[in-house]
């Protein structure tokens, strides 16, 4: 059975440069309507802007019957981290970086919650010569090490992204994530792998699922789509149908057992219907590969001749027989 989460921040008033979307509500009511959204049973919440006090957000989930799929660490509101949090030049910046995920831990463990996430978009660069490169990496390796190194039994995974908030972020691949932890030298870390971000990183996310899956590390997954040149958070299958497909393969080929939770931005469509179609196609295609002859399938892509091994999908994904 597959474990579904939204981030509940889309379940609220979401903004862009231009306009406003959706109604501002309390995070008591963000909780409320995921029990109207059919297939989910998990939240990932922000700390520190969505929540921050774990007595409320403990009764909250208990009143509501869910479960915490990951505490989302913000570094980059801050203004101190407009130019970067973690790889900052000043010590005092990178200190105080370290320390919103140090309580994120702290945060993450009294609420019950398996992991932390954090995703450094502060962290990056926009011009040549902007900035000594190998100085914010390692920066970026003591930071987050001490911060995983801390309450170290809930671990903490890093999301890559190509850009946003800065033209590059140093940290854009899965390659990259996995360089990260193998400098930071911390057991009992991982990659949070966003399908949106590989696709329009120009990456192929099941070849990320694989990577990963072939590390040491952990991962765990956001599911999106998108039209490849930015990260515009449409609901799954919309722009890469056959992607999303070998995708769900692969974590089904590595027994993924995780959360697949939703980033999933429903600005011009209804929040309950857009992570229900979510749910919806990804359960099916799930179905799917449950269903179809995945032997045969991995012997004709063992063989390479791939214009029979599009037969197979026309046939057994498209159906188009």
């Amino acid at each position: 059975m597959l474990k579904m989460a939204i981030i509940t921040g889309f379940l609220s008033q979401t903004k862009d440069r231009f306009h406003e979307y959706n109604t501002q509500i309390s995070l008591d009511e963000k909780f409320k309507l995921m029990n109207t959204i059919e297939g989910y049973n998990g939240v990932e919440i922000v700390f520190p802007y969505e929540v921050k006090d774990a007595t409320p957000t403990k009764a909250a989930l208990a009143k509501y019957n869910l479960n915490v799929a990951a505490v989302n660490v913000n570094v980059k509101a801050e203004p101190e981290f407009r130019n970067g949090g973690l790889t900052s030049t000043l010590a005092d910046v990178r200190a105080k970086a370290v320390t919103f995920i140090k309580q994120a831990k702290d945060f993450a463990y009294d609420i019950g919650a398996d992991k932390v996430t954090c995703c450094p978009l502060g962290d990056g660069y926009e011009f040549s010569f902007q900035y000594d490169y190998a100085a914010a990496w390692k920066n970026m390796v003591n930071s987050f090490g001490e911060a995983a190194s801390y309450k170290n039994e809930i671990p903490l995974f890093i999301e890559y992204k190509p850009s946003e908030t800065r033209g590059k972020c140093f940290v854009d691949t899965a390659a990259k994530a996995i360089c990260l932890l193998n400098d930071i030298k911390v057991a009992n870390m991982g990659v949070t792998l966003d399908f949106g971000h590989s696709i329009y990183g120009n990456e192929n996310p099941a070849e990320a699922v694989a990577m990963l899956a072939e590390s040491q590390y952990k991962y765990y997954v956001h599911v999106n789509d998108n039209d490849g040149k930015w990260d515009w958070d449409y609901f799954c299958g919309t722009k890469h149908f056959l992607e999303y497909v070998e995708f769900l393969y692969y974590l089904k080929k590595y027994k993924y057992n995780d959360y697949f939770t939703s980033d999933t931005s429903p600005t011009r469509w209804d929040i309950k219907g857009t992570f229900e179609a979510n749910s919806r196609l990804t359960h099916k295609i799930w179905n799917l590969l449950d269903s179809i002859d995945l032997v045969s399938l991995e012997s004709l892509m063992e063989k390479g001749d791939y214009l029979e091994t599009w037969k197979f999908i026309e046939q057994n994904i498209f159906s188009m027989k």
